[in-house]
């Protein structure tokens, strides 16, 4: 029998995606609108409206404005001959960001971006002038919404819990996902519960060739 799918842990908080991870793959196909600065050869046979077409080696002309998937975006950008520039995504901006600073609980997370936090960390890969606004922008409002999220996990027993995270980026329903199970096992426990606290088998087995060799 085949066994259960075990959740890969995301990481893309850190320089690269895991992709072991459903998130991560999820995650990587997020569109990001980009800018051509030079013309790309053989791209425009996935954007027949943008291609010069065969004559052209199916080149994407310079100055183009496309969305492209993450993944794709990282592995056309390089800084040396900058093939392309990347325009942030309204909600990483100037704008969304003083919306965060003020309180960020108001915001509906998952309809703007599911995968806001680790989509927003990977942008910082594109050396924008404003990375270090949106890295600080990203832990403030982690910080602002955390304890939010985590009054809510512990104060929610077999309840309905999908208004709770409508709201919440895919990183923060794990929180609140975890929040819940500590939740769980602690009233399992109060009303005795809990499983039994056993020997591990290796001791078990230990002990059984410890006393065989006694008798021998």
């Amino acid at each position: 029998m085949s066994e259960a799918y075990f959740r890969v842990e995301s990481g893309a908080l850190g320089p690269e995606e895991n992709f072991l991870s459903l998130d991560d793959i999820l995650m990587s196909h997020e569109k990001l609108p980009v800018r051509t600065e030079i013309p790309i050869p053989r791209l425009g046979a996935f954007f027949q409206e943008r291609s010069g077409g065969a004559e052209t080696d199916h080149a994407i002309p310079q100055g183009s404005k496309l969305e492209l998937p993450l993944w794709l975006a990282k592995g056309l950008f390089d800084n040396k001959r900058r093939m392309l520039s990347v325009e942030l995504p309204k909600i990483y901006q100037e704008g969304w960001r003083t919306v965060f600073s003020a309180d960020a609980n108001v915001v509906d997370l998952h309809k703007m971006g599911p995968h806001f936090y680790g989509f927003g960390s990977q942008l910082l890969h594109f050396d924008s002038p404003e990375n270090t606004d949106i890295s600080q922008s990203l832990l403030q409002t982690f910080i602002g919404r955390f304890r939010r999220i985590m009054d809510s996990s512990q104060n929610a027993y077999n309840e309905d819990t999908s208004a709770l995270v409508a709201r919440l980026d895919e990183m923060e329903r794990g929180l609140f996902q975890t929040g819940q199970k500590g939740l769980n096992d602690f009233q399992c426990w109060e009303r005795g519960q809990a499983s039994q606290i056993t020997a591990s088998s290796l001791v078990q087995n230990y002990k059984k060739r410890k006393f065989t060799d006694m008798e021998n």
